[in-house]
């Protein structure tokens, strides 16, 4: 079996529609894919439809969380996309999006950069969560930087950068308790891509172990091999499952659908755990 539990559609930053994703990643030659839009459920009912025989759906999202001042991101699968309590925060992420990056196009601006706030609802699409990777396309189209990583430094919109905001964000250790109450699965995701910002040191990986994480992801294109390595030790001596996707984006990032995968015992498990909802098979 050959699976892929971290992708993004156009229901937040994801250049493939819903439908398109799942024919790719038949294509590919997945047997499973992981759907985990930023904040959002809104694509699930759309993949489901558009499932190619033999391809299972885990339903899941990429919650947008912080602890003690660092941002990081947890994806939650199969988790009950009605429970109140996580639905209600899911909303408070999705509504502070549109104000935070206006902002950030304000900033852009005041440095000189010639974005349009309404290209970048543009690029977002109907009913797309707005995020930094529209921005940051924005930034490609007007010539500001080469390409999307470029937009993502210090000089720009990268955590702490010049035209950084801030944003609304989940406490992790809440989150991970709410993901857990709605029937739900956590896994870490990329926790040790020091290109995108400071990292999680690991006495706080072991305190999300603690509140009842799940799992973390070892095999990401922003690791190497070396914090590859590190991840699996951490999760060895925190009784972790241990996680590999692609974090797909379409044509927004590099990578490609199944460029790294999870071990099928693994995700058994994570079905096993999951009360909330369940994979949907074509």
């Amino acid at each position: 079996m050959r699976i892929d539990l971290h992708t993004h559609s156009t229901a937040s930053d994801g250049t493939d529609s819903p439908t398109e994703l799942m024919r790719g990643a038949a294509a590919a030659g997945l047997d499973v894919i992981a759907l985990t839009d930023h904040d959002t459920v809104a694509g699930h009912a759309e993949a489901a439809a558009a499932l190619p025989a033999g391809l299972t759906l885990v339903p899941g999202c990429e919650l947008s969380c912080r602890y003690r001042g660092i941002g990081l991101h947890l994806l939650a699968y199969l988790f009950d996309p009605g429970e109140p309590a996580l639905a209600r925060e899911r909303e408070l992420l999705r509504d502070d999006r549109v104000p935070r990056a206006r902002a950030i196009v304000g900033r852009l601006a005041e440095l000189g950069a010639p974005v349009e706030w309404e290209r970048v609802v543009e690029l977002a699409g109907p009913g797309g969560t707005i995020g930094r990777p529209h921005i940051a396309t924005a930034m490609v189209e007007a010539g500001v930087v080469p390409d999307v990583a470029s937009a993502f430094t210090p000089e720009w919109i990268a955590d702490g950068g010049r035209a950084h905001v801030d944003k609304h964000e989940l406490d992790a250790v809440t989150a991970v308790r709410l993901v857990r109450a709605a029937g739900g699965v956590t896994v870490f995701a990329h926790p040790m891509a020091v290109k995108r910002g400071r990292v999680l040191p690991e006495s706080a990986v072991a305190e999300l172990a603690g509140a009842g994480l799940d799992g973390i992801e070892a095999d990401h294109m922003d690791h190497d091999a070396a914090a590859r390595r590190r991840v699996r030790e951490l999760a060895a001596d925190l009784g972790l499952l241990i996680t590999g996707s692609s974090d797909y984006h379409g044509s927004r990032k590099t990578c490609v659908l199944g460029e790294h995968t999870t071990d099928p015992a693994v995700y058994a498990e994570i079905a096993a755990r999951a009360s909330g909802a369940a994979p949907i098979t074509g």
